[in-house]
């Protein structure tokens, strides 16, 4: 009898440890491992059933004016609802995840067979993501307000590992920064990613 809720105990426990390795503490999004973990699942999908995914990163744009102005209890307010927003324009099986700071990536996986419409599938998820991040936060009476800037790397076209994804959607993103903010960029395999 006493050994019961011991175990139960131990066995709550242990899922808890499990959750919190593979979970941002703060936002209860996917870590950067999790992450990883799935993106080398929808490689080796897309490759497997030559269907293309895409990976976005997603970067805020104006969370360090929202930090300077109103703490960082704001910019971690500005974070959380960041994160309970995102899963909203996506579909189940596909993943949203925070890399740290502001830098968040979702996984979207069977965008089609047809390269065209897939970046344009993927090009949309982005467009809803970057209209939603936008829409006004309230905090403490205050409105806040941040943008997004959006990398998104294919997935399918070509043989990739987990890094060198990440790092060619992080390309992509900062190319969407530098040309703008507040808009999504593709990376184009042409481009140098050092």
């Amino acid at each position: 009898w006493i050994i019961r809720p011991f175990v139960a105990a131990r066995d709550e426990a242990l899922v808890q440890v499990g959750r919190m390795a593979l979970t941002d503490p703060l936002t209860r999004l996917a870590n950067r491992r999790l992450i990883s973990e799935h993106l080398g699942i929808a490689i080796a999908a897309s490759a497997r059933h030559k269907e293309y995914g895409a990976v976005l990163a997603l970067d805020l744009d104006g969370l360090k004016a929202v930090n300077d102005g109103y703490g960082h209890k704001a910019g971690d307010a500005v974070l959380v609802e960041v994160a309970e927003r995102l899963p909203a324009i996506i579909r189940a099986e596909d993943v949203v995840g925070r890399l740290g700071g502001d830098e968040f990536v979702i996984l979207i996986h069977r965008l089609g067979t047809d390269e065209s419409s897939a970046r344009d599938r993927a090009l949309l998820v982005a467009d809803k993501l970057i209209a939603l991040v936008k829409e006004p936060l309230d905090f403490n009476g205050e409105t806040l307000e941040v943008s997004a800037s959006i990398g998104i790397r294919m997935l399918g076209s070509s043989t990739l590992d987990v890094p060198t994804a990440l790092h060619e959607a992080d390309v992509a993103l900062y190319h969407a920064k530098n040309t703008g903010r507040g808009r999504a960029a593709f990376f184009e395999e042409t481009e140098p990613t050092s």
